[in-house]
């Protein structure tokens, strides 16, 4: 076990916020690590086993909760190897689970985060049963709907958030008012307001019924409540709005609520050859396909 040295920076926990694929402004590119392949941050260890985030590990610490081969630990300032025997409230540290992708759609009503200080309803309260703990990539935000990716593992998410990612963002926008063609067509370059400078955006006039506007609205950069600021800046207000796509994920047919997995083979396809390889992610899903075709064999046999 190796005490983190002197004057290094303690490392914050983020927040724990059907096939085919927010909120983060680093520019250098997130490499996600092996699971326990060396040293590692006992606060990561506990949130990598699905435990909790790194900061609520950071508070169980603080109350005695962990235990470290016969220790209660009183810092997170330790790192950990797999020869260690780590206990969070006496029971072993559970073995991490592979990465895994979620696609749910997200309700009106609910905030992406996991404690609202204001006390409203929030995503994680009213996940299906049946999913371990997750945290979400990106946000989408109290009044907005539609699709919100979760994920069990934070390395993955921070790589889908990163800008460089390049994913696009599609949303379909209800707004009481009228807006041109033309003016949307502007957006192309980007635009500026109130000292905040906004990427190339694509909008579409889908249709008018009554005194509203359907627009569809697709983005790289998924800056806060940006549809709603450049639609207002444009002259309409925004009623609903419902994001349809993250990338190469869609919403599709997923009901208000709903949860359903991405396969991991999918899954593997998207992220590419790299990041695929460094979770593991092929491995898993072959493992998976392996042990499918071994049922399925064994069931041919009896049959």
């Amino acid at each position: 076990m190796q005490k983190a040295p002197p004057g290094q920076r303690r490392q914050r926990g983020r927040r724990p916020g059907r096939d085919a694929a927010s909120k983060s402004t680093r520019a250098e590119p997130v490499r996600a690590e092996p699971e326990r392949a060396g040293p590692m941050r006992i606060a990561k260890a506990l949130a990598r086993a699905g435990l909790c985030s790194r900061r609520e590990a950071e508070r169980w610490i603080e109350q005695g909760r962990v235990n470290v081969n016969g220790k209660v630990l009183t810092t997170p300032a330790f790192e950990i190897s797999s020869k260690d025997k780590v206990l969070v409230d006496g029971k072993p540290l559970p073995t991490a689970e592979p990465p895994q992708l979620w696609r749910y759609y997200k309700p009106r009503g609910l905030v992406t985060t996991h404690a609202d200080p204001q006390g409203r309803p929030t995503v994680f309260e009213n996940l299906p049963e049946g999913l371990p703990r997750v945290i979400s990539v990106g946000r989408l935000d109290f009044n907005s709907e539609g699709l919100l990716l979760l994920t069990n593992h934070g390395a993955l998410a921070r790589h889908m958030e990163l800008p460089a990612t390049g994913w696009l963002r599609r949303y379909k926008v209800r707004a009481h008012g009228r807006v041109s063609q033309a003016d949307l067509d502007k957006l192309k370059d980007g635009i500026e307001i109130e000292g905040v400078r906004y990427g190339p955006i694509e909008a579409s006039v889908e249709s008018v019924q009554g005194a509203n506007t359907w627009i569809t609205v697709s983005l790289r950069e998924g800056k806060n409540r940006e549809v709603r600021r450049i639609l207002s800046h444009l002259g309409v207000e925004v009623n609903r709005l419902i994001r349809t796509s993250y990338g190469p994920f869609q919403l599709l047919d997923l009901k208000p609520g709903a949860a359903e997995p991405v396969r991991r083979h999918v899954l593997a396809d998207q992220m590419g050859a790299r990041l695929a390889a460094e979770l593991n992610l092929n491995e898993v899903a072959d493992g998976m396909r392996a042990e499918r075709k071994a049922r399925n064999a064994k069931r041919g046999g009896a049959a």
